[in-house]
């Protein structure tokens, strides 16, 4: 196969590859794909494993210089990176770079995710965090920056801790330290991907950096209006993808249809994004309301939630139609609290059924939640909230850190039954987001918190010791009091 070839194999090419680029390459698996324009993935070349990008497409050649450019920049200033094995352009084709593949390397993104859930700013957390500021100020010192700044793109590999995707390196003045600016904007990258409650430790969390490069005081409101600016961005930029086809996220619409599912889990939901409804009555009812009907099914073992939003008539379309389905509604705020690092079911897929644009019939799919709602789970507690009959402080200190996350990112829920919140896996749950909005300001968000609250507090009587208790425990939005009622 020629690059040519390859840049008309579309997302899923049929594997192996053999490419007749640097003397002969076959391309066994696939790690990113962007049809049409990038292909990256593992290889054998001349009998050794590599990792091959390999760059097609109109803006091959560009993309090229920009990835060979700054693969050269990492080794030239003495940062650890892949080796670059082999490197060549075919003329209007495209390109190809060969690195060294690092066996039993394990990505920052990985070891992450082993600590994510500790408490805040664990010895666990501050040792990848912190191994990660060390190599961003070595990159920093000699003029470098990684534009694609995230975890995923820093590999441990032994003791040493790699650099890769040379795509996103910059070079400012090589061999010189970045300026002021530039360190601000670059650390902004990196600090808005990880959760926001760190926001609280950032000066704790730059001493890592400052110990190896200390070239520049960083002034912490700069810092964090900037780390404000990109999550901004990056949240308008994902909730965009969600909407349109692309690497995360499969969407077909059309005048008889919305099909909108995450990728990785296409293939396992094909038989039943063909058939939802033969599913749903193979499944165990959870609930047959005339405007919604929930069940739980099981796809290849795993176990799924789908939820169908009805027509109940002629006048019931007529107030539907015209405007996003509810299932809709519920997969867009669901995947945004899922990227706010609010917990809620992962929101697998989405369907509307269509009649010439004419919305009907809906159905959204998302991981089964297990666990109990907080009614049930807070029920032993309800007239012994001191003592040893309270509810464990690290329930307690999770629902603290929910509703602040709520308030930090204007998020109201609009039906704060307890049945909605479920404890699962460590973490107070959100389900059942119809009503779930984001709010541009803080007066409109105040009022809707102030309801929210106070609907969440009617869970249990007013004059029971544990409504007092959550009552004085929860925080209110600044110029808001608790309604009543």
């Amino acid at each position: 196969m020629t690059l040519a070839d390859l840049a008309r194999a579309g997302r899923t090419p049929q594997l192996p590859i053999h490419l007749d680029v640097a003397g002969g390459l076959e391309l066994q698996s696939l790690l990113r794909v962007l049809p049409g324009q990038r292909y990256v993935g593992v290889a054998m070349w001349q009998g050794r494993k590599v990792l091959a990008k390999l760059l097609v497409g109109a803006k091959a050649e560009r993309h090229f210089q920009r990835e060979l450019t700054g693969a050269r920049a990492l080794h030239e200033q003495g940062i650890d990176s892949p080796a670059l094995l082999n490197e060549g352009q075919q003329p209007g084709q495209g390109g190809w770079l060969l690195f060294e593949y690092l066996d039993s390397a394990e990505s920052l993104w990985d070891a992450w995710r082993q600590v994510e859930r500790d408490a805040l700013l664990s010895d666990g957390q501050q040792a990848v965090l912190g191994e990660a500021l060390g190599v961003i100020a070595r990159l920093h010192l000699v003029g470098l920056a990684q534009e694609d700044l995230h975890l995923d793109n820093l590999l441990r590999q032994g003791s040493k801790l790699h650099v890769i995707d040379g795509g996103g390196i910059r070079a400012e003045n090589p061999g010189n330290p970045l300026p002021r600016d530039k360190v601000l904007a670059n650390l902004g990258i990196f600090f808005a991907q990880l959760p926001a409650e760190l926001d609280a430790f950032l000066e704790e969390l730059l001493v890592h950096y400052l110990l190896v490069n200390g070239e520049h005081a960083l002034p912490l409101e700069a810092l964090e209006k900037e780390i404000a600016r990109v999550r901004r961005w990056r949240l308008g930029d994902y909730m965009k993808k969600i909407a349109r086809d692309c690497s995360l996220f499969s969407v077909v619409r059309g005048a008889f249809g919305l099909r909108a599912v995450r990728r990785e889990a296409e293939a396992g939901l094909e038989r039943l994004l063909q058939a939802p409804d033969a599913a749903i009555e193979q499944g165990r009812s959870l609930k047959q309301g005339a405007t919604a009907t929930v069940a739980e099914v099981q796809i290849d073992g795993r176990k799924l939630l789908v939820k169908r939003y009805n027509i109940k008539g002629l006048l019931h379309w007529l107030t539907r139609f015209w405007r996003p389905s509810r299932a809709w509604h519920s997969w867009r705020e669901g995947n945004r609290l899922e990227f706010l690092c609010i917990a809620t079911p992962r929101p697998l897929a989405v369907l509307e059924r269509r009649f010439l644009w004419l919305r009907g019939r809906a159905y959204l799919i998302t991981e089964y939640l297990s666990g109990q709602d907080i009614i049930a789970r807070f029920r032993p507690y309800l007239d012994n909230p001191d003592g040893a009959g309270a509810p464990p402080e690290a329930e307690l200190q999770a629902l603290d850190r929910l509703f602040a996350a709520l308030i930090r990112e204007r998020i109201s829920h609009g039906d704060f039954k307890g049945y909605n919140l479920f404890w699962h896996d460590g973490r107070w749950t959100l389900i059942d987001l119809d009503a779930v909005y984001q709010h541009r300001n803080e007066r409109s968000f105040a009022r809707a918190y102030a309801r929210d609250r106070a609907r969440f507090l009617r869970n249990w009587p007013a004059e029971s010791a544990l409504h007092q208790l959550l009552d004085k425990r929860l925080p209110q939005v600044p110029s808001t009091c608790p309604e009543r009622g």
